[in-house]
């Protein structure tokens, strides 16, 4: 207790101090400086290609958030997915309830809480040049990282629709022509946590063609004991210790890069594998007190579930792209083709709990689990690009974009209250569902007079998405009683455009200021279907966003500062609730607006220290007087208290939103990380190094209660250890979750269940390179 009395205070401290308080962009340095620890004099260059050129972080007229390779590797050292991103960039926030293959992800409040497999996301994932279009290819593991690139705001122009909120941009290490490098980096921690990340590479031809092989295996024990003894639908169901919580991937890259000197032309080819088996997400049944948001009285390893086999899920996903460039001289023509394909499923005791220990009357109460599966997708994609070469006052880049993801979706649920169902296995839906885009685009850049660069471009974009149901739910008697169309097409044709202006006002101050638009595709919600429902759809939304920023190197680069204010207008948004079934209810609302800061700080002060930090602020607000969602229901009871208006019909009770924040939108998160060095005789150093986080009201609903929130969560990391002269290698001792915070991460209304975070982890790693 006092320990997290004690943490508390001091990250309410530090990021009360405020104007410095910001980024992971987290020793995102050089190799040159990171190689040299904590012991360098000044900050080293970040290098971005968040325009699709290579340019420096301070010079790019955009908020970009990085987090370097190695810093990345740090927060996942138990065994962590990229959702360990979240809150250690500012303004980017991340979670699921449907396990690892389903990461969600919020850029300044902007996200998608749509549980259901075939949702879009206002947050497009790009890895290596390649949209991950798909919930489960955007869960596709990180591994072999350069660094990742957080763009803050749309990013229509050059990445296109599904950008409204931003882009996460992903680079590995790519194969060198010249000389063999690696790194491994290995580390085993509580519950039999295991994670390996590797890659070597270098020349089969002297500066002719080029090879890296990368791999990545994370496993955990099963720590969830299962405490249900009983009958259940699925028959009798015995007590299990370690029942659920575990997990296994299998991760594989090869890259061939062929590059001869001086010809102008390089092919980047890669393959890539995964193989994952683990448990879906855990929903802890009655952890909420009705008028309380308290859930410190619910175990986080111990569940009664009596339904759904203790939650397994598993995917396989495979991929191949090839990035062909060819210099001109004055400007260089690149192609960009890639496929990826997946399939696997996810099963869920979605209510949470046993049905026994809920009677009602002395009746067992709430019976429900679900599975989705993707039996077969394939996303095909391909982009041409003509780009100006060298660094003149004139830049421009023009090209164009096709997509086309197929796939076939099948879902079963079951929800039933009061009386146990026969097992039904005749309640499944199967879907086919398409998404295919097209695009032109350009963009161009000129320098006025030194200093002072406008940059516009603009983008044209048609999206279609069609849904059509192959099988319907069947009754208990095997009729199908669907009663929506078997067929939905919808398509949304939308411009995108962005206009930025930079100044420097010397080499070490950039001001920059930027308008965008862009838009989200139109929307179709098949999973209704599973109860007999018609499809419910969206169409596209539009935003108009403005933000201005400065960018500072100071103190001889001893200290970067960048800081960024922004607001937003999203019309027609689409937003997701669910109704009385458990089912997601897709609908536009008018509008959402939003405002807010982030600011980044990365300091040298003294040799041998450097700190990072990081701040966002954020106000959002739902602007609809006509749209109410459907709020927490059993039985026609409703469970929670609601802070907002409301309304009683026939369907249900309903609240009024209007006003209310955008879920998973947190006012404020913060972090900081430190790390000292300690200099020995041989070159070597011990080290320890620390983050934190901690963030700031957050709902996780479209209306407002009092329990469904959190607020002042907290998360810290500790390492020590020992590092090598030249950063050859290191040998040090992890702590992730050091406090053990149980915070809570989710809900499903109708149970009044919890998610949790991760437990502790406690462990040792090794990493090294050559």
């Amino acid at each position: 207790m006092i320990t997290k009395v004690i943490a508390r205070t001091a990250l309410h401290l530090t990021c009360g101090l405020g104007a410095l308080c910001i980024s992971a962009q987290a020793f995102a340095q050089d190799a040159s400086s990171s190689d040299a620890g904590a012991t360098g004099e000044g900050l080293g260059d970040i290098v971005v290609t968040a325009e699709r050129r290579t340019e420096n972080l301070q010079q790019v007229p955009i908020s970009v958030g990085v987090v370097g390779g190695d810093q990345l590797r740090s927060f996942q050292a138990a065994g962590d997915d990229i959702l360990s991103l979240s809150g250690r960039v500012p303004g980017l926030y991340a979670e699921t309830t449907t396990g690892r293959i389903f990461p969600r992800f919020y850029i300044r409040g902007l996200g998608n809480i749509d549980f259901y497999l075939g949702a879009s996301q206002p947050v497009s994932i790009i890895q290596d040049d390649v949209v991950l279009e798909h919930v489960v290819l955007k869960s596709n593991p990180v591994y072999d990282l350069d660094q990742v690139e957080v763009l803050r705001g749309p990013q229509g122009s050059l990445f296109g629709r599904n950008t409204t909120a931003g882009i996460i941009k992903i680079d590995t290490i790519k194969p060198t022509t010249d000389r063999w490098t690696g790194r491994a980096s290995a580390s085993y921690g509580e519950y039999n946590s295991v994670n390996v990340d590797a890659g070597v590479g270098g020349p089969i031809i002297q500066d002719v063609l080029a090879v890296r092989v990368s791999g990545l295996y994370q496993r955990r024990d099963d720590w969830i004991d299962n405490t249900y003894s009983g009958p259940s639908a699925d028959g009798t169901v015995s007590p299990k210790k370690n029942a659920m919580g575990g997990f296994e991937e299998r991760d594989a890259r090869i890259q061939l890069l062929l590059a001869p000197t001086g010809s102008g032309f390089s092919m980047l080819t890669s393959f890539h594998a995964r193989k994952y088996d683990g448990t879906s997400t855990i929903f802890h049944r009655g952890a909420f007190t009705k008028g309380s948001n308290d859930v410190s009285g619910e175990p986080r390893d111990k569940i009664a579930l009596d339904e759904a086999h203790d939650n397994p899920q598993g995917y396989d996903t495979y991929g191949a792209s090839s990035r062909i460039a060819m210099d001109f001289g004055p400007v260089t023509l690149t192609s960009i083709s890639a496929w990826e394909t997946t399939s696997g499923y996810s099963r869920g005791d979605t209510d949470g709990g046993a049905a026994a220990d809920y009677p009602v009357n002395g009746v067992p109460n709430g019976y429900g689990q679900s599975q989705g599966n993707v039996r077969d997708l394939d996303q095909l994609s391909q982009e041409l690009r003509l780009s100006s070469n060298g660094d003149t006052r004139f830049k421009w880049q023009v090209g164009g974009m096709w997509f086309d993801q197929r796939d076939i979706t099948e879902f079963y649920q079951r929800a039933y209250f009061l009386t146990p169902p026969a097992n039904n296995p005749n309640n499944w839906v199967r879907l086919r569902n398409q998404n295919t885009s097209w695009a032109l685009f350009g963009q161009a850049s000129y320098e006025l007079v030194p200093g002072l660069t406008v940059t516009a471009g603009g983008r044209y974009t048609k999206d279609t998405k069609k849904t059509r149901l192959l099988k319907t739910a069947d009754s208990a008697a095997g009729v199908s009683t669907y009663r929506g169309r078997r067929y939905v097409r919808l398509s949304g044709e939308e411009p995108s455009w962005d206009v930025s202006v930079n100044y420097e006002v010397n080499p070490d101050v950039n001001v920059y200021a930027r308008v965008a638009r862009g838009f989200r595709g139109p929307t179709i919600q098949g999973r209704s279907a599973v109860f007999n429902s018609d499809f419910t759809t969206a169409d596209s939304e539009t935003i108009l966003s403005g933000e201005a920023g400065i960018k500072t190197q100071l103190f001889d680069n001893k200290v970067r500062f960048n800081l960024s204010g922004f607001a937003y207008r999203v019309k027609d948004i689409q937003l997701n609730g669910n109704d009385s079934d458990g089912n997601g209810v897709l609908f536009n609302a008018d509008k959402a607006e939003a405002y807010g800061m982030e600011a980044e700080l990365e300091a040298r002060p003294v040799p041998n220290l450097t700190l990072t930090a990081g701040l966002s602020l954020l106000h959002s607000e739902i602007k609809d007087k006509n749209v109410y969602a459907q709020v927490c229901a059993l039985n026609g009871v409703v469970v929670c208290t609601v802070d907002d208006p409301t309304i009683t019909n026939a369907r249900g009770t309903f609240a009024q939103i209007d006003g209310n924040p955008l879920p998973n939108a947190p006012k404020y998160t913060a972090n900081i990380t430190a790390r000292y060095d300690v200099p020995l005789g041989n070159g070597g150093a011990l080290f320890a190094a620390t983050d934190w986080m901690v963030q700031g009201y957050t709902n996780f609903v479209l209306y407002k209660t009092r329990e469904f929130y959190s607020k002042g969560d907290f998360e810290g990391g500790l390492k020590l250890g020992y590092s090598a002269p030249g950063g050859r290698y290191e040998i040090a001792a992890f702590a992730r979750n050091i406090t053990n915070e149980k915070n809570l991460k989710g809900v499903i209304e109708n149970y009044m269940a919890a998610v949790f975070n991760e437990p502790r982890v406690i462990g040792a790693s090794f990493s090294g390179k050559f």
